[in-house]
């Protein structure tokens, strides 16, 4: 469930995109320096945002290097690093090894759980040095297991312990801001699941695989003739309390620096996906009218 919290570049300035940039290659860096290159194979914009986040709540000493890399051999890009970089390239790593499992377990991923091997040992590494934020996260997904094991239809109790677990990654430290950034990774963890779940509808249908959004959506075919709109509208809806309380969160954390770059991620960037969805299934809607408008107009003429 990973690549939601993306930004929206159209609506970024030049310096502000750089600036932005910059985290997402300095974690890229921290990860192959102390995970090797499976660890940098890892990386995801998700965690960019945390570093982003509490970088721009703390404001730690972020040294600003001039380098290149394999994907950028001929030009220089900046890179910024901190102790957050550090903290979030290895919360990336407890997720990314989970993720690889869970799809390996789903559907039989060989790449997958190849990956999973070769970040066994760093997992174990940063299970050791958080062993509180990787025991949560472990339960938290235990709890989501037996969710999909008993089919729940409740779109709160899985996306939840999702919530929970964004919630402790986000909680770097227990001071005057944890509640507030608990919070926030609670609201988005919750986004992060369902919409996972919205843009997965029509997969999970026909790979039979767990998802509370089209369990809701069976339910009510059995009580009668179900309006699309008004579900896709309902989901939206849910989608949208999410990222309130998770945007109330933020609004209360006194964040200066990087404060336009995170509000284009959470009121712009994180909708991306959601109406790239809608875009696809519409289309596919109305191909299929066609078609049907086709073969009933075929019928017709015969």
């Amino acid at each position: 469930m990973f690549g939601y919290i993306t930004i929206n570049q159209a609506e970024l300035k030049f310096r502000e995109y750089d600036w932005y940039h910059s985290f997402y290659c300095g974690l890229c860096r921290q990860l192959k320096k102390e995970y090797g290159l499976q660890g940098q194979m890892t990386l995801t914009y998700d965690m960019t945002f945390l570093v982003i986040l509490l970088t721009g709540l703390y404001e730690p000493e972020t040294p600003v290097r001039t380098a290149r890399c394999a994907l950028h051999p001929v030009r220089s890009h900046e890179e910024r690093t901190n102790e957050f970089t550090a903290y979030t390239a290895a919360m990336n790593v407890l997720l990314a090894y989970y993720q690889c499992l869970d799809d390996w377990k789903d559907d039989k991923n060989v790449p997958k759980y190849l990956m999973s091997a070769a970040l066994k040992n760093a997992f174990l590494r940063v299970s050791k040095e958080y062993p509180q934020k990787a025991e949560t996260i472990r339960v938290c997904l235990e709890e989501i297991s037996k969710c999909e094991q008993e089919r729940d239809p409740d779109v709160d109790r899985a996306s939840g312990y999702f919530g929970r677990l964004t919630a402790e990654i986000f909680a770097f430290k227990e001071d005057r801001w944890e509640k507030d950034l608990r919070g926030m990774g609670f609201f988005l963890g919750k986004f992060i699941y369902l919409m996972d779940a919205y843009e997965d509808l029509e997969k999970d249908e026909k790979s039979g695989s767990y998802n509370p959004f089209l369990l809701r959506l069976n339910k009510a075919w059995t009580e009668g003739p179900v309006d699309r709109a008004f579900f896709d509208k309902d989901c939206e809806e849910t989608l949208n309390m999410m990222m309130a309380e998770c945007c109330r969160a933020f609004e209360r954390l006194p964040v200066v620096t990087g404060a336009p770059v995170i509000r284009n991620i959470l009121y712009s960037g994180i909708w991306s996906r959601f109406e790239m969805v809608k875009i696809k299934r519409n289309q596919a809607e109305k191909k299929a009218q066609e078609k049907s408008a086709r073969g009933h107009n075929e019928k017709s003429t015969r």
